[in-house]
Order: structure tokens, then C-alpha cells, then sequence
């Protein structure tokens, strides 16, 4: 087991797309005048807050939310930085998605610090990008890339709720009034797919106004082909809060007739 397991990686970027991995000793005696340096650290190891308390030189309301156990996303600045906390689907084995995972990063000119307390595997594809040279330039660079990644895992998710949907629809409308169709079936799946898509729903709007604010902010290391890049990931999570309107629309509508086939069963 890792001396420090607070650590789950850190890497010092060079510029070019590749990151250098770094020891907790090397994370520990960083400099900016080294380069810019992304720590992502464990939010379940309690020598995290003790770390960030003692070491990283956070204002406090900052460390309270990369932190905090519940968290809802938002972009704050704070100073020289920004604190900008994410959720991404849960796709971790046996999970539900819309159980979301929190990211919580803190964003500077030299620094990223991020926290989670659950895997997001869009750290993993970031992490992948650096080992192949075809990784984030910059600290805000890099906080695009994972919104991105985490906005790209969502796609296939709703993707898939909303087929759903359209196959519970089309089940439905097989029914010939003969009681084929299981109407407690559908009754069942279509309350999940409802509570699913505003489980969703909560966390993604906030998330879009988050990454819109970001996107929005003058600061010298958010250039404009990093905030093009977190345009592109608004207008994408715009789309996706817009497929989950869908959702509860389309529910709606075979919820309507879920009550027709029940009276029409009960009449006959």
C-alpha cells in the first residue's frame, strides 16, 4: 500500500502534451517556476484536508469545497483562481449513472488541485492523454479536456435512456387491447426512466451554467482556444439537458396512454 495513498497521481506538464509523473516527495517540492503541475488526491483519505489545510496555501472556503461530502456543480473565483466543482455519470460496475460522481478542482495559472471521492474514469482518459503525448498544454487546458471527457461519457448514457424510452413506447403501442402488453411492466419501467432522467437533469443544469461562467472569465491562462473548448462542452451539455427534456416529455405522453390501456382493460 502506498506510503501516501491521499495521492492518487500528479503530474508536471510540459507544455507539449505529456505530463511527467510525480512521487509525492516531487509533488511536495513543486515550484511554479518548474511548470505547471496537476495533483488529484483522494477526498476519502483524511491526510487530504490535512494536506490541503497545511501545504497548498487554499483560502479555506476553497479547501471546504474540494472537501465537502455533497456538492453541487458551480465555478467560483477566489483570488488568482478558480474553485469549479463537476459531476459526471457514475458508470463505475454495478452503479447506477445517475448516482453522480463529483469532481472538485481548484484552478490556477501553475496549479490544478483536484479531488474526488469516487473513480471518474475521465480522469483515467486525461491521464491516458498525457502518457501519449497528446495531453492537455496548460492548467486550463487541462480542466477543458476534463469537462469534455466528462461531458462525452454522459452522451451514450442518455443515449441509451432515451431508446429506452422509444422501445417502452413501442412495446405499448403493441398492445391490441388483448392484455398482451404487461401494463405493470411498463407502469414500473417508466416511473425508473422518469426518476432517472431528473436525477440527471439536477446535476447537468447547474453543470452547463458552471462550465457557461467558466467559459466567460478573463484570466490570462483561460486563452481563447481554452475557452473554445469549454464553449464546445456548454453547447454539448446544453443538448444533453435538452434529450433529457425529451425524456420526461416522451414519459409523459406514454404515461397518458399507459392510463387509457388501464381504464380500457378495467371497462371491458
Amino acid at each position: 500500500m502506498s506510503e501516501h495513498p491521499e495521492l492518487i497521481c500528479a503530474y508536471l506538464l510540459d507544455g507539449k502534451g505529456r505530463g511527467e509523473r510525480l512521487d509525492w516527495l516531487a509533488a511536495n517540492g513543486w515550484t511554479p517556476a518548474k511548470g505547471s503541475i496537476w495533483v488529484h488526491l483522494d477526498g476519502n483519505e483524511e491526510n487530504t484536508e490535512a494536506w490541503l489545510r497545511e501545504h497548498s496555501g487554499l483560502d479555506s472556503f476553497v479547501i471546504d469545497g474540494l472537501t465537502a461530502s455533497e456538492t453541487r456543480p458551480r465555478c467560483e473565483s477566489f483570488g488568482d483562481g478558480i474553485l469549479l466543482i463537476l459531476r459526471g455519470v457514475n458508470l463505475n460496475p454495478g452503479a447506477d449513472p445517475e448516482d453522480m460522481v463529483s469532481l472538485r478542482i481548484w484552478i490556477d495559472e501553475h496549479r490544478v488541485i483536484s479531488t474526488r471521492l469516487r473513480r471518474l474514469l475521465a480522469i483515467d482518459d486525461v491521464r491516458q492523454q498525457l502518457a501519449t503525448g497528446k495531453g492537455p498544454l496548460s492548467t486550463g487546458h487541462l480542466v477543458a479536456r476534463l469537462a469534455a471527457s466528462m461531458t462525452d461519457r454522459m452522451g451514450p448514457v442518455i443515449d441509451n435512456l432515451s431508446d429506452q424510452v422509444a422501445e417502452l413506447e413501442d412495446y405499448l403501442i403493441g398492445d391490441d387491447g388483448g392484455g398482451k402488453v404487461d401494463l405493470r411492466e411498463v407502469r414500473f419501467k417508466l416511473i425508473n426512466f422518469r426518476r432517472v432522467a431528473i436525477s440527471l437533469r439536477r446535476y447537468i443544469t447547474p453543470q452547463r451554467d458552471a462550465l457557461n461562467r467558466l467559459a466567460q472569465l478573463e484570466e490570462p491562462w483561460l486563452n481563447e482556444r481554452v475557452q473554445g473548448r469549454l464553449r464546445e462542452t456548454v453547447d454539448r451539455v446544453t443538448r444533453i439537458t435538452e434529450e433529457l427534456d425529451e425524456v420526461r416529455e416522451r414519459s409523459a405522453i406514454v404515461q397518458d396512454e399507459l392510463v387509457n390501456r388501464i381504464s380500457h382493460r378495467m371497462e371491458r
